[in-house]
């Protein structure tokens, strides 16, 4: 058949209600030149071809192509018409045989391809396909296969479609050999459409068309001939080639030009390449936009969907644009224009913004030139050199035409620095630059630096350009009023005042540190003003008549008044001489003496020098003060040596007194620190006021010099570093010392017990030895030595006569009792005795005792002084000291005179030759010894036969042990014997393996207790089977209980029973029957047994026929009738008359006779006189009729036949046998048969009714037949019962025997035990043992508690009760508190755990909130004592501003205030302050506590030592606020005493004043006078008071009362001071409760989770 076309689109509705197309056509016509074949007959010459056909004549013929205009040429152009332009049929034509040929056709641009035609002239092609290229040429797709067997020329290529688009087939329809000419190969319809019908012009796109001829259709004669003649006949021969299709414009066009570079002159019918675009489309095949259509994507037109494109919007300011992807998708695809060359200054994808440095007029229109107007910024000031907001966008922030500054930039053009920059700069990123003022310097309140220069505005004590820097002297910079902080350094710790900017440091001298070089550094110390004491003992006299004598005093028990040693005593007229070698510092120094005076009236005479030199004496008077101060200083240079000499005598004598003598103590260096640097200047009067306020320097004249106010211990401090350049080292002595670190005020080292001196290097006064340990008190005996001072390096005290020893308290050798000696009595045996007890010391000759009265234990005699005899040892047996000595001691008898042995332990006998019970051994031999016996304690140690005493083995073990050394469980007990915890086994002997079990006891293991199970038997006892098995006490061990895996609820049973649990319905044992009271197989139908209750045994019934079991009487199957035997109405059955049981027997015998006989009459009348055969006969003739059939069946042969005939004869001649004998069996039956009517005759006769009597024998006859026919059903089940009897009868025989020898041996031990019954007394027992708590004498109706066999009306046991302490309640009670302890044990055992975690973490909570609690109390009162202060310093200036406060209240006051002292000091606070720190610190590891408990509870303890250690440290802190507080309160009334006193004294100072005017012209005597009232105080006002002195004392007053009101400022700011150290302290008390709170919260948080985990 033809090919099919398909129909083309439809284009009369033109392009612009939908997609459109142009018309289709052959794509060849009009394009011969790109027409090509790779193999063409001719084209080299002439080729000779032949055809295949018996109806020309003409056969072979020739192909020359070299000339087209040939009618001989066939080139590939002829497929394009079927007949040439003169008419003549035209081919194409290709080689002979070549098989392997393409065709191909390349177009000009891209076309629609809808199908192929091709016409052949000789034979299809065998195989062919064809391809398309969409990219001119370089990749090709194949469109179909063709081939007559597409299996096997393209395997793999399906053949049926399967829906999807791009699939590619073969097709085997157009290329069969046949026809054998003008055949054709169309491909068509399923190329580019998809399994749902629609075309996909993707796959119709070509831009080059190839057909491939792969195979030649042949006859088969080239396979035998293999001429080349032969393949002149096949070749590929094309009529006519049509490859349809059209234009290919994407539905954009319906007409199509010719295509840029094709002839304008086109060929009629010639499909053009070139699309004539619609829908502002453009292109060769419309696949892009118009020029400025680009708003929407470009896509091809689809159906009624024209899909133009759309013009783009650039709002009048450009002619050119371009599509974006990301723009359409981000607009949702709404629009993808972007337009391209903005003009008037816009910019943006539709030109609708102003581009930078310009921005949008709000009164222009978008669409104007003038839309963009420039930006008028500083581009210095601004970003982006000057450009301003394009648009306004208030939800951005952007206003049109406003300038962005740069970020130090302001102003609307910004063109000015903003507040706190300078230096507008269009070079600087930022604009201008930011100040760089320091806040902390500058001033507030103003511009902080100059906007053009940048210079800061600094505060008081700041410098530099930035105000960075503090001026000199100060540090810290912050943000104070003054910006910087005065250095402060100590003027003799630091070098200078100078010091770091950062944080402060002064430049300290060596060895001091902190940051105002106010702190010495640990083992360095300040030196007092009294350092350089030169010690009178240790000096030289200067006059050899009189020397001074060391006066040495004992501090111990009394007050110290003096320095070093002693004292030295100097005579009257005598003197000292002390060398000065160590001058620290060259200045002046006041000289001052120290003694101690016995009489008045001394005068010191004194000269210093230079070592050597000159001289120079200076009287003076010695006051009774115990010091007296030179009147001038004297100048002292460092490394020179100076002496200074005194000579002292009594004043107003002439004559030396030789016993008049005085004490003088040392010579002190007093420096006077007003010459140092520090005291001059400006700053120095502080200074020297305080030394003035405190007294100071007084301060150090007397021994010991008294505690120094806080304010002198500074001072001196700072004196001694410029002394010294530095602080001193402590040096203190390794040995006397305890530490290398000494007190920072002075250097005293803390010495050990009876050391002294600042560095601890001597011994004090009545000790001696200094070593490592310190120095040892001497404590000379007072009865034994002249003095309680010792040798300072032996220690040896001055004795008196008849005392020896080092400390004189010892009696002379020989003697006792010190201090009354006597001789020692040791009986000639020692030397020696004990000095206090008169023991003797080192008895010799083996004596022993106080007085060596008598011999050593191992020895006997008597050793007293005359009795003429010795100690001699013990024979026992050896002698002490040898290897065979077994004794501690022996004595002679008294009347035998024989030597008794005291044996030592394990031996025994006279000579202690034998081993003791429970010791083995050979005590016997040499060297033998006694050894206890190792029986793990097991044995009675005082049981001679408990074990072997040669060999130890132990023999009789105790505590139901066993083994040559009792160290196991003997058979039967079990446990661990080493513990004696041996314990009886317990085994059921039920459960127990027989093997196991012996005389009634059953053996276990012995360390465990287990027994050995029989099978399926469990528990450590073996008491109980295992589940789903019971009958505990079988030789094999539990049963299983077999229960129905349907019927039963589940496979367990009862433990003693076996019972299973049925469920509804179902009963038995294992229930594999009916339930209980019902009858019949459960697997068809049980039924209710029913058994009458007046006439059966049981509900119960047999489970297979249902009968119940009757009474005797009854009968039937339910027992609901009289039995056979009994008359009368059911159910009052009784017995038939006698005569019935005689005659029953013989009247069913005759019954069973006469239905015998019966059954044979009706035999014989039914089939003649044959008898009944019975099964087994006729199955005996079955089977031989059976054979029979068969051998006739088989056709046996006639000899085989006659042979089974003689075998039948032979059977009924036996047979005929058989009969006769049954014939003669009949007749016996038939004479038998008469003799019954005889006999029955003869029953008639004895007085039977004939007529009833034999219905009743019918009757009967008939019961019986029935219960025959019963009888025989239930043979089989009557058999299992014979066989069940059978077996329970072997089973109870067994048992039977079992139980008879258990039964006779329990018969014995029940008359044993009878016997032993009927010996006991209960009456006794109660009476001695009292059970239950009442003697056994009593009655039970006596007894209040009682008794073993009483009981009460309920017939309960009775016996025990309130106040009964009989052993049954005692035992009851005490097992009722064991179990309940036992419980109660388990349950503090199961809350243990967490208790104790539990109490752990509380009670480190608890004591972190009591270390809370107890800061917390110190700050309250810490602020109480602040508020008081306050409140006192308030009172203090209301008093000073009051105008009737006279001079004198405000001096009393003022010396009151003087004396109080601090709460405490600086160092004292800072000190509490770390403790209180190192406590917090300590507190901060409370989550590693509450981590570890154990670990924790000792932290936690710790902490709360601590936390108490700060609390008494606080405490006293209060105690010390509470004595202010009544300084202040005595303060107060002295004040107002002070008040009255003044007013009183107003009228004298308006009198002192008229007078003082008139000696003011007195000059120095006045002055002179004010000094010394200056210095007295408070002495003047009482004088004033007193006796109304002259003009001088009341000037004196006055000038005192002035200067204490100059004073009282300095002590207010002084308490101000004070008050914000305190506020300080406050703060820093503040901000360690909230860190202590912080603390004890996260402890609560840890505790609860703790608490709650």
């Amino acid at each position: 058949g033809g090919c099919w076309v398909a129909e083309e689109p439809d284009s009369s509705h033109g392009c612009a209600r939908g997609s459109c197309y142009p018309a289709t056509g052959n794509l060849l016509v009009g394009r011969a030149p790109r027409l090509s074949a790779t193999s063409t007959c001719g084209l080299d010459g002439p080729q000779e071809y032949c055809i295949v056909s018996h109806l020309q004549v003409k056969k072979c013929f020739t192909c020359d192509s070299r000339d087209p205009s040939l009618p001989e040429s066939h080139r590939i152009e002829n497929v394009i018409y079927l007949s040439g332009p003169h008419g003549q049929r035209t081919w194409w034509q290709s080689e002979n045989g070549m098989e392997h040929v393409s065709i191909r056709l390349d177009l000009e641009g891209e076309f629609h391809f809808t199908h192929l035609i091709m016409k052949f002239k000789t034979f299809r092609p065998a195989a062919m396909l064809v391809e398309r290229s969409a990219d001119f040429g370089r990749s090709w797709k194949v469109y179909r296969y063709f081939a007559y067997n597409c299996s096997k020329l393209f395997p793999g290529v399906p053949s049926q479609p399967s829906g999807l688009v791009d699939e590619v087939l073969c097709d085997q329809r157009y290329s069969e050999i046949e026809p054998s000419s003008h055949g054709e190969v169309c491909g068509t319809g399923a190329v580019g459409v998809g399994a749902d019908g629609a075309t996909h012009p993707d796959l119709l796109r070509v831009t080059n068309l190839r057909v491939n001829l792969t195979k030649l259709h042949t006859l088969g004669d080239n396979l035998l001939d293999t001429r080349r003649e032969v393949l002149h006949k096949y070749y590929y021969a094309v009529d006519e080639l049509v490859l349809r299709g059209s234009c290919f414009c994407h539905g954009h066009a319906a007409h199509c030009a010719p295509a840029p570079g094709a002839p304008t002159s086109s060929v009629p019918g010639m499909i053009h390449g070139r699309c004539v675009c619609e829908h502002h489309t453009q292109g060769l095949n419309c696949e892009r936009c118009e020029d400025f259509y680009h708003d929407l994507p470009w896509r091809p037109a689809e159906g009624s969907s024209t899909n133009a494109c759309r013009r783009c919007d650039c709002n009048e300011h450009s002619r050119r644009c371009h599509f974006d992807m990301a723009v359409f998708l981000a607009t949702g695809n709404a629009s993808g224009a972007v337009c391209d060359g903005c003009q008037h200054n816009t910019m943006g994808r539709r030109c609708h913004l102003c581009k930078p440095f310009y921005y949008r007029h709000p009164r222009s229109d978008i669409r104007a030139p003038t839309a963009c107007a420039p930006c008028d910024c500083d581009p210095a000031g601004s970003l982006d050199g000057g450009a301003c907001d394009g648009h306004t966008d208030v939800a951005l922030g952007m206003i049109a035409g406003q300038c962005r500054c740069k970020e130090n930039v302001a102003g609307p053009r910004c063109d000015r620095c903003r507040h706190g920059a300078f230096g507008l700069s269009h070079d600087d990123p930022q604009g201008c630059q930011p100040c760089r003022c320091d806040p902390r310097g500058t001033v507030t309140g103003s511009s902080p630096c100059d906007s053009i220069s940048g210079d800061c505005y600094c505060k008081r004590f700041v410098a530099g350009r930035s105000c960075s820097q503090c001026v000199p002297e100060f540090w810290g910079l912050s943000y104070d009023v003054g910006g910087c902080r005065p250095c402060a350094c100590d003027f003799g710790g630091a070098y200078n005042n100078r010091c770091s900017m950062e944080d402060g440091a002064c430049p300290c001298r060596p060895h001091l540190m902190g940051r105002q070089c106010d702190q010495v550094q640990p083992g360095f110390f300040c030196a007092p003003l009294d350092y350089y004491t030169y010690e009178a003992e240790q000096a030289t006299g200067h006059s050899h008549g009189h020397p001074q004598l060391p006066v040495v005093r004992d501090g111990a028990g009394r007050m110290v008044t003096w320095t070093g040693s002693g004292f030295a005593r100097v005579r009257d007229g005598a003197g000292l001489t002390f060398h000065l070698e160590n001058v620290p510092y060259p200045m002046d120094y006041e000289l001052l003496l120290r003694y101690e005076p016995e009489v008045s009236g001394w005068i010191l005479l004194l000269s210093h020098g230079r070592s050597h030199g000159s001289t120079v004496p200076m009287p003076r008077h010695l006051p009774l003060h115990r010091y007296v101060l030179l009147s001038r200083p004297f100048c002292f240079e460092p490394s020179t040596p100076y002496e200074v000499t005194m000579r002292l005598q009594r004043a107003g004598v002439t004559q030396r007194h030789p016993s008049a003598f005085i004490l003088i103590d040392s010579l002190v260096l007093l420096p006077r620190v007003s010459e140092l640097p520090g005291f001059h200047g400006a700053e120095a009067a502080a200074r020297r006021e305080e030394l003035e306020r405190y007294r100071c320097l007084e301060a150090f004249r007397m021994a010991p010099p008294p505690q120094l106010a806080q304010a002198c211990a500074r001072l001196v401090c700072s004196v001694s570093a410029m002394l010294h350049d530095g602080a001193l080292p402590c040096q203190c002595d390794p040995q006397g010392s305890r530490s290398s670190e000494c007190q920072a005020q002075g250097g005293q080292c803390e010495c050990k017990p009876h050391v002294l001196g600042r560095r601890c290097d001597r011994c004090a006064p009545g000790s001696y030895g200094f070593g490592p340990l310190g120095c040892s008190p001497c404590s000379c005996s007072p009865e034994g030595s002249v003095s309680q001072l010792c040798d300072a390096v032996s220690g040896q005290c001055r004795c008196q006569p008849g005392a020896v020893g080092r400390q004189c308290d010892q009696c002379q050798p020989g003697h006792w009792g010190f201090p009354a000696c006597r001789p020692c009595q040791c009986n000639g045996h020692a030397e020696d005795c004990d000095p206090r007890t008169g023991s003797c010391l080192r008895c010799r000759d083996h004596t022993a005792g106080r007085h060596c009265e008598r011999c050593q234990d191992g020895y006997y005699g008597d050793p007293v002084l005359g009795s003429g005899q010795q100690c001699r040892p013990c024979p026992c047996p050896g002698y002490p000291g040898t290897r065979h000595y077994h004794g501690s001691a022996c004595h002679a008898d008294d009347e035998t005179h024989h030597i008794v042995c005291l044996c030592a332990p394990g031996y025994t006998g006279p000579r202690c030759d034998r081993c003791s019970p429970g010791y083995f051994g050979a005590p016997e031999m040499e060297g033998g010894v006694c050894r206890p016996c190792q029986c793990n304690n097991n044995i009675d140690a005082s049981d001679p036969g408990a074990c072997d005493p040669h060999t130890g083995h132990c023999l009789r073990c105790l505590y139901h042990t066993a083994g040559p050394r009792c160290a196991h469980c003997q058979p039967g007990y079990y446990g661990n014997a080493l513990q004696r915890s041996c314990r009886r086994c317990g085994c059921d002997p039920r459960g127990t393996l027989v093997s196991h079990c012996a005389t009634g006891a059953c053996a276990c293991d012995r360390g465990t207790g287990a027994c050995a199970c029989r099978p399926n038997v469990v528990g450590k006892t073996c008491d109980r089977c295992a589940p789903h098995f019971w009958s505990l006490g079988g030789p094999g061990g539990c049963e299983p209980c077999g229960c129905h895996p349907t019927r039963a609820l589940h496979p367990a049973c009862d433990a003693v029973t076996g019972q299973c649990q049925c469920r509804p319905g179902f009963g038995g044992r294992v229930c594999s029957q009916c339930q209980e009271h019902h009858w019949g197989d459960p697997e068809r139908e049980c039924r209710a047994c029913e058994c009458e209750p007046l006439g059966a045994e049981s509900p119960q019934c047999e489970q297979a026929t249902g009968q119940c079991q009757c009474r005797p009487g009854f009968g039937g199957l339910r027992c609901d009738r009289c039995q056979r035997g009994y008359q009368e109405a059911f159910p009052r059955c009784s017995p038939c008359h006698p005569c019935f049981g005689r005659w029953d027997p013989a009247l069913g015998s005759l019954q069973d006779g006469l239905r015998r006989l019966g059954m044979q009459a009706r035999a014989l009348r039914e089939g003649g006189s044959a008898p009944l055969l019975s099964p087994r006969r006729l199955r005996a003739l079955e089977e031989a009729l059976g054979h029979v059939e068969r051998l006739l069946g088989e056709g046996g042969s006639p000899g085989e036949l006659e042979q089974h005939l003689d075998q039948l004869a032979q059977a009924d001649v036996r047979h005929r046998d058989q009969l006769a004998g049954l014939s003669r069996e009949l007749g016996g039956l038939n004479r038998t048969t008469s003799h019954l009517q005889i006999l029955l005759s003869t029953v008639a006769a004895a007085g039977f009714s004939g007529k009833s009597s034999y219905r009743s024998i019918l009757v009967s006859a008939e019961a019986s037949r029935q219960a025959e026919g019963v009888a025989n059903g239930t043979a089989g089940e009557l058999n299992r019962a014979q066989a069940t009897r059978r077996a329970a009868e072997r089973t109870l025989r067994q048992q039977g025997d079992a139980f008879r020898r258990g039964t006779a041996a329990t018969r014995k031990s029940l008359r044993e035990a009878q016997k032993r019954v009927m010996g006991l007394s209960i009456a006794g027992i109660n009476e001695k043992v009292r059970i239950c708590g009442a003697p056994g004498d009593w009655s039970c109706e006596q007894a209040p508690c009682g008794g073993a066999l009483c009981r009460d009306s309920a017939g309960t046991r009775r016996c025990g009760g309130t106040g009964c302490a009989g052993a049954l309640p005692v035992s009851a009670r005490a097992l009722s508190s064991a179990r309940n302890a036992s419980q109660q044990l388990e349950v503090a055992l199961g809350q243990l755990g967490v208790v104790a975690q539990k109490e752990l973490a509380r009670g480190a909570r608890n004591r972190a909130e009591e270390a809370l609690g107890r800061s917390q109390a110190a700050r309250s009162r810490a602020e109480k004592a602040t508020a008081q202060l306050r409140d006192f310093i308030r009172r203090i200036k209301a008093f000073l501003a009051e105008e009737g406060a006279d001079p004198g209240s405000i001096e009393l006051v003022a010396r009151q205030v003087l004396n109080i002292s601090l709460p405490s000091s600086p160092d004292r606070i800072q000190e509490l302050l770390r403790e209180m720190r190192e406590s917090i610190g300590q507190l901060e590891g409370v989550d590693t506590v509450l981590n570890s408990t154990a670990q924790g509870l000792a932290a936690a303890r710790g902490l709360l030592a601590q936390g108490q250690d700060a609390r008494e440290r606080a405490e006293g802190v209060r105690d010390e606020l509470v004595g202010t507080q009544r300084a202040l309160e005595v303060a107060r009334a002295q004040a107002t005493a002070a008040g009255r006193a003044l007013r009183s004294a107003k009228d004298a100072i308006r009198v002192a004043e008229s007078r003082a005017k008139e000696v003011r012209g007195t000059g120095a005597a006045g002055v002179v006078g004010l000094g010394e009232r200056l210095g007295r105080g408070a002495g003047a006002l009482g004088v004033l008071r007193g006796n109304g002195v002259g003009a001088v004392g009341a000037l004196g007053v006055m000038g005192s009362v002035v200067w204490r009101a100059k004073l009282m400022p300095q002590l207010e700011q002084h308490f101000g001071a004070n008050e914000r150290a305190m506020a300080a302290k406050a703060t820093r008390l503040q901000a360690l409760e909230q860190r202590v709170w912080g603390l004890l919260e996260e402890i609560r948080e840890r505790a609860n989770a703790y608490a709650t985990c």
